[in-house]
This record gives structure tokens, sequence and C-alpha cells, in this order.
């Protein structure tokens, strides 16, 4: 069996820019990986309607990871998977929690805490545009939740209130750069681990690389053995005990410049 390098990337602040969410300066580095056929595996907090849609633009046919960890999509056919639920073009790995139970958490935080908490299900399609600097389409298919709901609280005095109760419902938030996100017990970390462990069953030898930039990307960087930090849009870096990589430069800049020097040293 080959040896064969993996990259795990997030995609906001990542490979896509914070605020226009374009992958314009990561091209270059995109080029290189599709010449040596290393596969490409999006990572993100963003829903499989939204992958969907960037895998389109950037030619990219591998796995992924959706909602924070929530689901493993395979594409059929591009290996052997031993358990997933069949769902039209893919073999499906669900880690996460139902997104209606999400929902139905929500309402409870709520009340238990008096605080107003506002997430994706909660706005229109045009708030979470607006909200988010999306157009309309692209707002729309941020709304198709499955395993995880991004959310608000408008007072920074109810934010420990509310991520307590989170816990204490046997749930999970974390944070991803523009929203908290609630979860169930599944996190980036976990789903990259089962995913790499299966492309060592097809290829044997496998060196994990993991791009990401906000707190939510930490249990991906430590599930990798490369572990690539990019630089925030005021230049700073996500804080982390773990020993990583800080690329040299904001966004997809940056995620260029490390992917490219990191392929050179292959």
């Amino acid at each position: 069996m080959e040896s064969i390098h993996i990259i795990f990337t997030d995609l906001d602040g990542t490979l896509l820019d914070h605020d226009t969410y374009s992958f314009a300066d990561a091209a270059p580095a995109l080029r290189l990986l599709s010449q040596k056929r290393y596969p490409l595996v999006i990572c993100t907090s963003k829903t499989r309607a939204e992958i969907e849609a960037v895998r389109e633009k950037i030619g990219n046919a591998d796995p992924f990871i959706s909602e924070n960890g929530g689901a493993v999509f395979i594409p059929r056919g591009y290996f052997t998977v031993p358990v997933g639920r069949d769902c039209g073009d893919y073999l499906v790995i669900e880690l996460g929690t139902p997104y209606d139970h999400l929902r139905a958490a929500l309402g409870d935080i709520r009340s238990k805490t008096g605080c107003a908490v506002i997430g994706f299900g909660d706005m229109s399609v045009e708030e979470v545009a607006r909200d988010a600097g999306l157009d309309r389409a692209s707002a729309r298919l941020a709304r198709m939740r499955e395993y995880d709901e991004p959310f608000v609280v408008p007072d920074p005095a109810c934010v420990d209130r509310v991520l307590a109760e989170i816990e204490a419902l046997g749930l999970r938030s974390t944070w991803g750069g523009r929203y908290f996100h609630l979860t169930g017990d599944n996190d980036k970390g976990r789903a990259v681990s089962l995913l790499a462990d299966l492309f060592r069953e097809e290829y044997g030898t496998v060196t994990t690389v993991g791009l990401g930039d906000s707190k939510n990307d930490l249990p991906m960087l430590a599930a990798v053995d490369v572990a690539v930090l990019v630089q925030k849009p005021d230049g700073s870096y996500e804080e982390t005990d773990r020993e990583v990589v800080h690329a040299d430069g904001v966004g997809p800049d940056g995620w260029n410049r490390a992917v490219i020097q990191i392929l050179e040293k292959i």
C-alpha cells in the first residue's frame, strides 16, 4: 500500500476569507493538491448543503465532515465503509445529535435561564443573510441544519449561564469565530480520527494535516499529525497548548502559504 497525505481543513477564516468567503488566495495550493492527488477533506461547522456548494466550486470529490463533526459523508464507491447510512450519493456516518433535539434543548435553555438565545432556526433566510454577510442563496443553505445549531446570546451577562445550562443538559457548545454552536457529543476531532482510520485501512501509512483558525478547530488539530493555525483577521492566533505551525498570513492567504510549504517538504 502507498503512503498518502490527507489535508483536513476548516472553511470560514481558513480556506475561505472570513468576510468575503472567497478562496481565491488559496488557488495555487488547491491546484498543487489536485496535481499530487492528495485528499482534501473539508471539516467545518457548515451544513452538508453549504459544503457541497464549496466542493463544486473548487472541484473537490473527497469525503467531508459537516457541522462540527456531526457527520462524515463518504462519496459512494470512494472506499470500503464498514458502517454507514445510505444517503443518495453518500454513505453517512452520523456522530451528532438530530437537529430537532437541539432546537428543543435551545427552548429549554431559554426557559431555565431567562436569557434570550437566538439560533438559526429562529431567524429567517433574510436575517441569516444580513447577520452572517451571506447572499440569500447561501443563507438558505446555512439554515439546512442537521446536527448543529449556531446561536447568539445578545446579553453578554447571560453567556456563562447559557453555556452552563448546555453542559447541564449533557450537550456541548463551542465557538466558531462568528457564532456559538450547540451540538451533541461530537466534535471535529472525533470525526477526523474516524475518517483517518478509514483512510489507513485503505492506504496503509497515512500522514494527516489539519488547518483551522478558531476554538472549534482545536479538537481537529489535536487529532492530526501536523496542526496548522491560520491567522485571524486581526493578526492573532487561537490559543492552544498543542505544538502547532503558525501560518504566515490571514485566512486563505495563510492557508495557501502553509499548504505549499508542507507539500514542498514531502
